[in-house]
């Protein structure tokens, strides 16, 4: 399908729950800020979110709309199988997406949110055989973080068992070769999981790139900053930030929410 043919029809947000049709709204706004901050690889890379108060569906970009193109009403609702329940543009959904974002949706039922980047960065210290050193606060937030080895890319579908073996119980988990892949109990959580990790490894970049000896931590100071950056049932990270960055949205476009 031509992707510049592709139109919405109306009715969408008639035709789905006011849960669901809030969850498009972030999942919208997360994806414009992804696009905001550099993040994105044009149609490339996904961000899902489950369907509140429906077991085993999920929200996925259409395969053909750039990042800062989002709106509530775009996504393609899957089930854990790839098929498409809802698909307003007609575009599908991308298949490797559908592989890695599934594995994770299926395995932990804690997680409501998987963001995946191709950022330069990201892929730079994925690439780096120390991994995400802890030479700031930001990287030490992450200090149990998770390892994926490259197997091509994700189209198949025996990966998914191997990728969250890896995962584990974490929150993030840098792809070798690839980039990187966070999840969250909300896409607000996962937003700012994104957003520290990004700068961390940001910072990796930028600091071996001075090529002077690196002074590092304790391990004991690690684990004591990690454990205090740890989310809470009580104050779970990205929340106070969300309605802050959504009204930095409106400001610029607010298109995202139609």
């Amino acid at each position: 399908m031509d992707v510049a043919a592709a139109r919405i029809p109306s009715g969408v947000r008639e035709s789905v729950s006011a849960a669901e049709w809030q969850a498009r709204v972030d999942l919208a706004a997360c994806y414009r800020l992804v696009n905001l901050y550099g993040w994105d690889e044009m149609i490339a890379n996904h961000i899902s979110v489950r369907v509140p108060g429906e077991d085993g569906t999920f929200l996925l970009n259409p395969y053909g709309y750039l990042y800062d193109q989002m709106n509530a009403s775009c996504f393609v609702k899957v089930d854990e199988s790839g098929k498409a329940l809802l698909d307003p543009t007609g575009l599908g959904a991308n298949k490797a997406g559908f592989v890695i974002h599934s594995a994770v949706h299926m395995a932990r039922h804690d997680v409501d949110c998987v963001i995946h980047t191709h950022s330069l960065a990201g892929m730079a210290v994925s690439a780096m055989e120390c991994g995400l050193l802890p030479i700031a606060q930001s990287s030490m937030r992450f200090a149990d973080i998770a390892y994926h080895e490259f197997e091509g890319p994700a189209l198949n579908m025996d990966e998914r068992e191997r990728l969250v073996a890896d995962l584990g119980n974490r929150e993030v988990m840098i792809l070798r070769n690839h980039g990187l892949l966070v999840t969250g109990t909300s896409i607000a959580e996962a937003f700012n999981n994104l957003f520290r990790l990004e700068r961390a490894c940001e910072l990796q970049v930028m600091t071996l790139s001075c090529n002077t000896p690196l002074r590092m931590p304790s391990r004991e100071a690690v684990v004591q900053t990690n454990k205090i950056f740890a989310p809470t049932g009580q104050r779970r990270r990205g929340v106070l930030e969300w309605p802050a960055l959504m009204k930095r949205l409106d400001a610029i476009d607010p298109s995202y929410r139609d």
